[in-house]
């Protein structure tokens, strides 16, 4: 379980970072959630699909990794195999608190990065900031500036009915049949037959270049597969 605290350089002082990737760093995940924001990065590698949140009441954009629980495709050793690492991976051990209106910076202390012996200071000897976490404080506003877009758009997608599930039927070089179920995408034929003004209002509230980035993500599909008969050769 995570064990968030508030990041301060006397408690911290010490506290290093683990940067390389790898499974024993919490890197082997099938998926991340991303925003808006982040699509022109995260599309131009993995596909974006959209699945229901945990309560059930909505939808969290997805940049996928792999096609089954704890599969990272991308990860080859102590490496990410691709140009671009999603914010919500890219930022951890750290994580976003709030107290009231002001964003503070938390770490996950049992996070199997954070150690004090190797990896990235934290904190100068003299208590200052690193160039690390300034990067990484950076990293975390963005995310939070990125989500704060996402209700918004979520509900531009509902409202004009372009979600639709969708199932991935793939045979991979081994002969053996896969299937990726429980994940949504949006429904081009219905946006497609949009009027005139619902598509106005998706441009300016620029939702309607999130809309093709998404489809244009899709493509991704053919290399994830790829990827996973490159594991069974």
């Amino acid at each position: 379980m995570p064990n968030p605290v508030l990041l301060n350089n006397i408690d911290h002082k010490d506290l290093r970072v683990i940067t390389r990737r790898g499974a024993a760093y919490g890197d082997q995940l099938m998926a991340v959630p991303t925003f808006p924001s982040e699509f022109r990065d995260v599309q131009a590698c993995y596909p974006i699909v959209f699945h229901k949140t945990t309560d059930g009441l909505g939808f969290e954009p997805l940049a996928l990794f792999g096609f089954q629980d704890g599969e990272n495709l991308f990860l080859k050793d102590e490496r990410w195999d691709a140009p671009y690492i999603p914010m919500m991976v890219e930022r951890q051990p750290f994580l976003i608190g709030i107290n009231g209106t002001e964003l503070m910076l938390n770490v996950d202390l049992d996070h199997p990065r954070v150690n004090r012996s190797e990896g990235e200071e934290v904190f100068k000897p003299h208590g200052g900031t690193t160039d690390y976490l300034d990067r990484a404080n950076s990293l975390l506003f963005a995310i939070h500036e990125g989500m704060q877009g996402l209700p918004g758009f979520l509900q531009a997608l509902l409202d004009n009915a372009l979600l639709e599930s969708f199932t991935l039927d793939v045979q991979l070089d081994d002969g053996s049949q896969n299937r990726l179920i429980g994940f949504y995408t949006i429904n081009e034929d219905r946006l497609q037959t949009l009027g005139g003004d619902a598509i106005v209002k998706l441009h300016q509230a620029g939702h309607l270049q999130a809309i093709y980035l998404i489809l244009a993500s899709l493509s991704n599909f053919r290399m994830l597969i790829d990827r996973k008969n490159a594991t069974l050769a």
